[in-house]
């Protein structure tokens, strides 16, 4: 498919952009939780909004099993409150692992999806009972089944990510035309490779991403049956989208492509998926405050108390936040909004429409931001990392 396609086709599906309201916090509600002072950078998260989004998942993707991704927010709270309602998990770490080995998650039905990873990961993950691993490489492949001749292995392929605000493909992925090479690889090992998977990208609105993947997948598992491979697990990967600031499909209708892409797959392989942004993004503000404003020539600058390096560092790879600036409306103008460190690189956005009367104390909030906002963040220039307050915890 080419650009231009891609982008025609977003147009054909204005009639079928997601428009449902799941959010239930505000920037009133917010404000009133801050009541009592502001102190530093903050995550509210909302997990009744988690609990929402995954029934909605489910209601989408039926007969898919969700595999929530970890590291989108690693909170112990969302964790346990996905766990209950009877989420799997996807890890890229064994510290991510340990996280749902304290929660008493099933490590065999743990999906460990990070293509390559260090021998003493693999090691470590399979002796706390991982079975699934995978892996992009004939290297990768090599060293998993030395380490552990009886894991269940699926392939991650390739495939064209036209139309996510953040490309995943490049780094990872087979190439196409080296399928063929790793499958002999795996006969000739005697590995037990019996599973795919791929990303479409991350925020990704255009669904032909998935008909495609999907297409690719059913060659390479005719291949492998051909090499006497027995096809088990198809992982078809994250990149559901949430609402940022530009129009995106609705999950239904990603369900739908997907339901009608899978419709020949084989009854005896199993489907499932690795929701990550879109299980968390819409459950949470981020809130910070502007420390400083200045004028530089025809240029407006704000900085704030958290940035590139305390929670925002999506900002710089595509993906755009709504502002909110508490109690202000009126004439909007360009500001360059930065964070408080001293890296040059530490620059949210240029020429940001925000209320020209924007001053120092002033909140700041960013809506749909419980993925990929925290767990980014860290203690450059002894900064302090944002807090996060938990709503609606059960038990």
């Amino acid at each position: 498919m080419t650009i231009q396609a891609a982008l025609d086709q977003q147009v054909e599906l204005e009639s079928l952009l997601d428009s449902h309201q799941e959010l239930s916090l505000d920037v009133a509600h917010v404000t009133k939780l801050l009541q009592g002072g502001y102190e530093q950078p903050v995550l509210i998260l909302d997990l009744d909004i988690v609990r929402q989004k995954y029934d909605r998942f489910e209601a989408a993707m039926p007969g898919i099993s969700p595999h929530y991704a970890v590291k989108a927010n690693p909170d112990i709270r969302v964790l346990k409150a996905l766990k209950e309602k009877g989420c799997k998990f996807e890890i890229a770490s064994i510290q991510e692992l340990d996280l749902l080995l304290s929660i008493g998650v099933d490590a065999a039905t743990v999906h460990y999806s990070n293509p390559v990873k260090p021998s003493a990961f693999i090691k470590y993950a399979a002796s706390k009972g991982v079975r699934w691993f995978a892996f992009d490489s004939k290297e990768e492949l090599g060293k998993i089944q030395n380490l552990v001749p009886d894991a269940k292995l699926y392939l991650r392929f390739d495939t064209p990510n036209i139309g996510s605000d953040w490309p995943l493909s490049g780094k990872f992925g087979a190439k196409l035309r080296d399928i063929d090479d790793i499958l002999d690889e795996a006969i000739q090992l005697q590995a037990n490779l019996c599973g795919l998977t791929f990303h479409v990208g991350s925020q990704c609105r255009n669904v032909d991403n998935w008909n495609q993947a999907i297409d690719t997948a059913k060659k390479i598992f005719k291949s492998m049956v051909s090499r006497g491979l027995t096809p088990e697990l198809l992982n078809i990967g994250g990149g559901y989208p949430v609402r940022l600031t530009k129009p995106i499909p609705s999950i239904e209708y990603i369900g739908n492509v997907i339901k009608g892409a899978l419709r020949d797959i084989d009854e005896g392989i199993q489907i499932a998926a690795e929701p990550g942004r879109y299980m968390v993004s819409d459950a949470a503000y981020f809130v910070c405050q502007v420390i400083g404003t200045s004028i530089k020539g025809d240029e407006r600058w704000m900085y704030l108390d958290a940035g590139v390096f305390g929670g925002l560092m999506e900002c710089t790879q595509g993906i755009q936040y709504q502002i909110d600036v508490n109690n202000k409306s009126g004439n909007e103008v360009p500001w360059y909004v930065a964070g408080p460190s001293c890296d040059s690189v530490d620059v949210l956005g240029r020429e940001q429409m925000l209320p020209a009367t924007t001053a120092e104390g002033d909140l700041l909030y960013f809506p749909n931001a419980g993925a990929y906002t925290t767990v980014y963040a860290n203690e450059f220039n002894g900064f302090p990392l944002p807090k996060t307050l938990i709503l609606n915890e059960r038990g």
